[in-house]
């Protein structure tokens, strides 16, 4: 009974923590006519040189928020049909990596041709200001290489510091004439070749020359790609650069390579703020719907399955408050379809609480004490659960592509309901058994016999 309170007592405390989280940033409560502005802090820690931070607000997506439209043109007339495909999918991976730092959620970045044209459509959720959008997203991905700055890392050296200064040379993206993969004719193993131009050639045979057993850092946008080290002068601007490459890992490297030796100068041809896609009267009919739906279940359970399914209820109340509350903190974006797994993952959450209230009758009706048949259905019915909730749990995963197979989906749209229907479904395995468990054991005395689940009635 002891550990049972104990247990009770985390369930409440984590409830309280995560009611706190689903708190709007500020909220008022009249209290014998007194305002009290209640709310959450936003989270901000620091974990050595990593940042946690959460505003704690929910993220929507542009179909319940709006934001930004925005089709931007490559000029691809300079290059060869071969490269035209590769250097605007280099545009377009250069645009996801912006977008992301930009800190928007569930952007969708698609190339299409049209008419002979080859476009890039961008779609922000949440984005006011489509100018400040276009700066981030339109500049051309620099490319350039850089050499160990031995002053800096003399002093860096002597401080104790562990860092790896570096300094520009003239060598960039420009004087690149083309990156490809290759194969190491000793090991097999995947490498990048790189064949500078006339200039480049004559460029890199003086970097290499004076850093040879040095590093020679190749950087985008500032941030290191790869740091090679020099064995050798290289006169005839081709290199190698070789090392414990995958074969994805070597291709996508080429990517980056490309793009900055294929700069795609990109011009606006449309841009748009645009509102909510389903428009506010039907998110309200959906949200009715939603709120209508969970309303049936609660009273479903309760006129059933009588006090334990008031229990399974409280249950369900709590899996909504830990939901929301992840939500905030990973966070999750909310869009119809997100919002779609959710509903859907609240109706598998009493699912659970169904299979084992049903095994627990067949418990009774085999004579069990009903205690001992509480018990029993808690752990014979785990096995259908588990298997029902794992094959769920396969299909979200499917769904989600974590790592973005070609030949699966690779939708944010889709995404947003595989994330929230899989954390619904891990969410409501923890409600269903531990949370409902634990308010039977507690406070689920010994009925009369009429009231056991409803027996009489089966």
């Amino acid at each position: 009974m002891e550990r049972n309170k104990k247990i009770f007592l985390g369930i409440v405390l984590l409830a309280l923590i995560s009611l706190w989280i689903d708190l709007p940033a500020k909220f008022t409560l009249h209290l014998f006519n007194k305002k009290i502005t209640i709310g959450h802090p936003t989270i901000d820690l620091h974990l050595g040189k990593k940042r946690f931070y959460r505003d704690l607000n929910f993220e929507y997506g542009l179909d319940l928020k709006g934001g930004a439209h925005i089709v931007l043109e490559a000029d691809t007339n300079h290059l060869s049909e071969k490269d035209r495909k590769d250097a605007l999918l280099s545009a377009k991976n250069v645009i996801e990596k912006r977008v992301n730092l930009y800190g928007i959620s569930e952007a969708v970045v698609q190339t299409a041709k049209s008419n002979g044209h080859w476009r890039i459509i961008v779609d922000l959720p949440g984005v006011v200001d489509v100018d400040k959008a276009l700066a981030l997203i339109g500049k051309t991905a620099q490319l350039d290489f850089r050499e160990e700055d031995t002053k800096l890392l003399k002093r860096a050296t002597q401080s104790g510091a562990f860092v790896f200064p570096t300094k520009k040379t003239n060598l960039t993206g420009q004087d690149l004439e083309r990156a490809s993969l290759s194969f190491s004719p000793q090991t097999g193993e995947p490498q990048v070749a790189l064949k500078f131009n006339h200039q480049g050639t004559k460029k890199f045979a003086e970097i290499t020359k004076r850093n040879v057993g040095k590093i020679v850092g190749i950087f985008l946008d500032n941030k290191p790609l790869t740091l090679p080290k020099v064995n050798e002068p290289i006169l005839n601007g081709q290199a190698v650069i070789s090392g414990n490459f995958t074969l994805a890992a070597a291709k996508n490297l080429v990517i980056q390579l490309n793009a900055g030796a294929l700069p795609v100068s990109l011009k606006v041809v449309e841009q748009e703020k645009i509102g909510p896609t389903l428009g506010l009267t039907s998110v309200y009919h959906s949200t009715i719907a939603g709120g209508a739906g969970l309303l049936a279940v609660i009273l479903f359970m309760f006129f059933y399955y009588g006090f334990p399914g008031l229990l399974a209820d409280i249950s369900l109340f709590l899996y909504g408050i830990y939901t929301l509350a992840i939500y905030k903190l990973l966070p999750v974006t909310m869009s119809l379809p997100g919002v779609a797994g959710f509903m859907l993952s609240v109706g598998m959450a009493v699912d659970s609480n169904i299979l084992i209230f049903e095994r627990m009758k067949e418990e009774l009706r085999a004579g069990q004490p009903w205690r001992q048949a509480m018990e029993l259905g808690f752990g014979r019915a785990w096995d259908s659960i588990k298997d029902a909730n794992a094959a769920t749990l396969i299909t979200a995963f499917i769904l989600f592509n974590p790592f973005n197979w070609s030949f699966l989906n690779r939708s944010g749209i889709v995404r947003g309901f595989a994330l929230t229907l899989a954390l619904g479904i891990i969410i409501s395995l923890f409600t269903g058994i531990v949370v409902t468990r634990n308010l039977m054991r507690l406070f689920w005395h010994k009925p009369k016999e009429k009231e056991v689940l409803d027996e009489s009635n089966n």
